[in-house]
């Protein structure tokens, strides 16, 4: 019995009751308004629900008296053992061993499903993050946000929205000028122009650059800057493709900003076509020669200039494009993942949604993500003045580094210790869920060795008190998935994961699955292998949620 089917019976039991109570007035409610809770001490039972709190008024009753009311209908049905009125109306039930085990073989059948819910079904989400210029290599914050990014839209797609990982290519601009600037001087064995890009990458960059076009320095200048330009960017993004791939983000949707400025066969770009939109909404208005948002009618400290008095657009010309393009693909939210310096967006961004008609608090969410330090990380060698995600995939390896990252709230700092994430032991969170998980398979295959399979299923066996917390926290995870999603909290995952391997362990430590001597194998043995299993599979999904390998052997 798991909470829906449990909610259906406390339903099937408050419907009557209020029939009595108010003839002609039926209850509206459903089984999804029933709630329930783990209690935080088991002994008070496995399920706990505050409805009788919630309907007494409405229903003209004490709330202990309609909870002794619903307790009684309740012990009249199949599965619940006991059932009782707690504090000033709580109810707190107890399962049977049969209807609580009966969750293994549910879990080993659904297999990889387990966890997966509706709970975001009919949302169609697009969620920008990393978005790193395209003229130098990923760092140590990108490298925080792309974990945590690719495992929020992981939860979403499996609570049921439609979702995909975009990154937003910023190669338009000054710093793209830049970064060409950079490749002909360091191509020429100059040193990098003011405001240029330092470090070994880009003298790497050049070189490739010179050996695919030697006549590079025969051009003349402005073709050298274009030429190098399209080079550097085609190697640069390859390698930041190839560290996200690393790194186990795979993005569906990579944007480039050359798209917002493209004329179309009319003459007119997505900027100039975005600029009409939003004043056809009546928020755009003319003043000293510029165009002009009135931002602040969204909450936005001043209004923004969308394209100066000289003709050209500003970034927010660009913000406004992107924005209403993400719209026009079918996504009706969006999520953005900024750093911590990056809190002058936030208005913006909902600007820019109030003043396309939509709503700034519902169409728009922006992530503001804390910088992350780790002990004795070095500079890199190559840009000379960051620290590298491939030196840190090299040093920590991709399962430590993503665990790590995930397993903490993303407004939160964090100082991590690489001491720490390379023991394999059980102070290292991401060895000891991992380590359950390989538990799980070594139990797995010493049955097989013994005898024991799933061949049988008897549920009532499993009476131990470890496998009623086993059990109950099985249950619980695809509740967890599901607000895991809707927060947008990666971390709650991590966290259940390492509660989950720590019931395991003494689930383990107390209750055989194989039989000891010369004992025979009996009904029990072969339902602990299905209990087993069960947590094995849940550990797997838990860990695919956040990228995370899950090894059969440590």
């Amino acid at each position: 019995m798991n909470p829906e089917t449990l909610a259906a019976a406390l339903l099937s039991v408050l419907t009557p009751l209020a029939d009595e109570r108010r003839p002609g007035e039926p209850l509206e409610l459903t089984a999804s308004d029933i709630v329930f809770e783990r209690p935080r001490n088991r002994d008070h039972g496995d399920w706990a629900s505050n409805i009788a709190m919630r309907l007494a008024k409405p229903l003209g009753a004490s709330p202990r008296e309609l909870a002794q009311q619903i307790v009684d209908g309740l012990m009249r049905v199949d599965g619940i053992a006991s059932a009782e009125v707690a504090g000033p109306g709580f109810i707190n039930i107890r399962l049977d061993a049969a209807a609580a085990g009966a969750l293994a073989k549910t879990i080993v059948e659904a297999g990889s499903a387990y966890g997966t819910n509706s709970s975001q079904e009919g949302v169609s989400v697009n969620v920008e993050f990393v978005s790193a210029n395209p003229t130098g290599p990923l760092h140590i914050a990108h490298t925080r946000w792309a974990a945590l990014g690719d495992a929020i839209v992981r939860l979403l797609l499996a609570s049921g929205a439609r979702a995909v990982r975009e990154y937003y290519i910023n190669d338009a601009g000054a710093q793209m000028d830049r970064f060409a600037g950079s490749l002909v001087a360091a191509a020429k064995g100059e040193p990098t122009p003011e405001g240029g890009y330092p470090g070994e990458y880009i003298a790497t960059l050049a070189a490739r650059i010179l050996e695919a076009r030697p006549d590079l320095l025969d051009l003349p200048e402005a073709e050298q800057l274009r030429v190098a330009q399209d080079r550097g960017y085609e190697y640069q993004l390859a390698e930041i493709k190839h560290s996200l791939d690393r790194f186990n983000v795979p993005f569906d949707v990579w944007f480039s900003e050359r798209t917002l400025h493209a004329k179309d066969s009319s003459g007119t770009s997505l900027i100039d076509q975005a600029v009409d939109r939003l004043r056809e909404q009546g928020h755009v208005f003319d003043e000293d020669g510029a165009v002009w948002v009135r931002t602040t009618d969204f909450g936005d400290d001043k209004d923004r200039v969308i394209r100066r008095s000289n003709g050209e657009y500003t970034y927010f010309a660009a913000d406004a494009a992107y924005y209403l393009n993400k719209g026009d693909r079918g996504f009706e939210n969006k999520i953005y993942l900024l750093g911590a310096d990056h809190h002058g967006y936030v208005h913006r961004l909902k600007a820019v949604a109030g003043a396309a008609g939509q709503d700034p608090e519902k169409n728009v969410e922006v992530l503001i993500g804390q910088m992350v330090s780790i002990n004795g990380a070095r500079l890199s060698k190559r840009a000379g003045n960051i620290i590298e995600m491939d030196d840190l995939l090299d040093w920590l390896g991709t399962d430590a580094l993503r665990y790590s990252l995930e397993r903490s709230p993303a407004d939160s700092p964090l100082d991590l210790d690489p001491e720490l994430l390379q023991k394999r032991t059980n102070d290292n969170p991401v060895f000891y869920v991992q380590y359950a998980h390989a538990r799980t398979h070594n139990v797995s295959r010493n049955a097989g060795d013994s005898g024991v399979d799933r061949s049988e299923f008897a549920p009532q066996t499993l009476t131990h008190e470890t496998e009623a917390a086993l059990l109950g926290a099985l249950q619980e995870f695809p509740r967890i998935v599901a607000f895991a999603a809707e927060v947008r909290e990666p971390h709650r995952i991590a966290r259940y994961l390492e509660e989950l391997a720590g019931l395991y362990h003494r689930w383990y430590d107390n209750c055989r699955v194989i039989p000891q001597g010369d004992d025979p194998i009996e009904s029990v043995h072969r339902t602990r292998l299905w209990l087993n299993d069960a947590a094995g599979q849940v550990f797997r999904n838990g860990l695919d949620l956040l990228g995370v390998s899950a090894p059969e052997r440590m």
